[in-house]
């Protein structure tokens, strides 16, 4: 009752309020915290003609992590139905364990053939970057979050490729706005939770929508597809997205710029140069020292 627009947000499994919340808190904390040592600028504070790119300690665990959350997802999405026995819950359940996957697996692809293309156009080389293809998957799981349970499978393949896509530009404007985000988390985060509820807003399908919500207003295709106009849910998720961002900056920008005053929020040169397993945890994670025999 009483919904916004007669409608109210869709947001099933959280790409806007779990997702996009974590994502906008990164993007202040990290424009507020300025880039790594040696990112974009030298030690003097002049600006590098090419950013450095720090290589990831372990590639085999990077890729052993995105199978786990992608695993963790199977409960994540279908389990959003908070239970399973009352008549209906397991269709949605089944469908958002189908969309999960679908999305996850065209992310992956997307984003890892795409940079390639990419790559060998700048410098005539083809690479085939793993971590594009981890971090292509977990974007097409979070784009797909917030939809799983109203936008059929063909849809979910759709926002799985766009997501990939999404997660390259949003990443690639990171870096010429010198917001030096090390894991990617908000490319992932941020921009794939914004284009998961927009895309919702696009592809929420008539039938499903009626038993998942058993609201009146679908996906903006559907709707010019059957020759009105009726753009409710898309403007409701728009408004869901701008609400999310603007509430994230309300809390935590003040508090980020307190804590950076305080001289709190950040390490000293030193301990950013020797790692903070050395200097907040007493001891290197690796031992990287040579053995003499």
């Amino acid at each position: 009752d009483n919904k916004f627009f007669g409608s109210g947000m869709i947001d099933f499994a959280g790409s806007g309020v779990v997702h996009m919340t974590g994502g906008a808190t990164a993007l202040f904390a990290a424009k507020i915290l300025g880039p790594r040592i040696g990112r974009f600028y030298d030690a003097e504070g002049r600006e590098l003609p090419e950013p450095i790119i720090f290589p990831p300690h372990s590639v085999p665990l990077q890729a052993i992590g995105t199978f786990i959350l992608w695993v963790g997802w199977y409960g994540f999405n279908p389990g959003s139905t908070l239970g399973i026995s009352t008549s209906g819950y397991a269709d949605v359940a089944a469908l958002c364990t189908l969309n999960t996957t679908l999305a996850a697996a065209s992310g992956s692809v997307s984003a890892l053939f795409t940079d390639s293309l990419l790559e060998r156009r700048r410098t005539g080389e083809t690479i085939y970057d793993i971590t594009m293809c981890m971090n292509g998957a977990l974007s097409g799981l979070v784009g797909i979050t917030a939809g799983c349970s109203v936008v059929e499978p063909w849809s979910a393949l759709v926002i799985g490729i766009v997501a990939g896509w999404v997660y390259i530009c949003w990443s690639s404007l990171l870096v010429k706005l010198k917001i030096d985000d090390a894991v990617d988390a908000i490319p992932v985060h941020l921009g794939n939770g914004m284009w998961g509820c927009i895309a919702t807003g696009l592809f929420a399908s008539p039938g499903l929508v009626d038993a998942a919500y058993g609201t009146p207003n679908y996906g903006l295709f559907y709707n010019w597809g059957m020759g009105n106009g009726n753009g409710k849910l898309f403007a409701v998720e728009i408004f869901g997205v701008l609400f999310i961002i603007g509430w994230v900056g309300l809390i935590m920008i003040p508090y980020f710029f307190l804590m950076n005053a305080l001289g709190i929020f950040r390490v000293d040169a030193i301990e950013e140069e020797v790692g903070l397993d050395i200097a907040h945890h007493k001891g290197s994670a690796y031992d990287l020292t040579e053995y003499d025999e």
